[in-house]
């Protein structure tokens, strides 16, 4: 099994921002040990602050992976070419985020992607990114 988890702009400073909503661990360390963890899957980490990179990700595995975790960051709220991206690709999508985003700003209660994606987890920290992966194993 083949899964993909791509990251959003800011994410790369994850361990460093905003402690409090984010928690304090840095994605590399928590990716490794997800790996040890799942040795038996295949998983990718990408991490882009860039729109149409994050695009370009979803079209280069979108057809050959069997799932990709996707925390768009601000970019859930607002981009319809990620939305459309997600919607073109046959590779199922779990959207995740750490926080609870219905805790939070009325903004980020609306997610472009999300009637694209075969499910949504959020606020369970980075934890969530550990739940989309199982949902994947059946």
């Amino acid at each position: 099994m083949k899964i993909q988890i791509i990251n959003g702009p800011n994410l790369n400073l994850l361990g460093k921002r905003e402690p409090g909503i984010y928690g304090s661990e840095g994605f590399e360390t928590f990716f490794e040990e997800l790996k040890a963890k799942y040795s038996q899957i295949e998983l990718s980490y990408y991490q882009s602050n860039v729109e149409g990179e994050i695009i370009n990700k979803l079209h280069e595995v979108g057809f050959e992976f069997d799932g990709i975790i996707i925390n768009a960051g601000a970019y859930t709220h607002t981009s319809v070419a990620i939305a459309d991206a997600v919607a073109g690709i046959k590779t199922p999508v779990i959207e995740v985020h750490i926080s609870n985003v219905y805790a939070r700003e009325e903004f980020r209660h609306h997610s472009m992607m999300a009637k694209n994606c075969k499910g949504i987890i959020t606020g369970f920290g980075l934890k969530s990114y550990e739940l989309g992966l199982l949902s994947f194993m059946g």
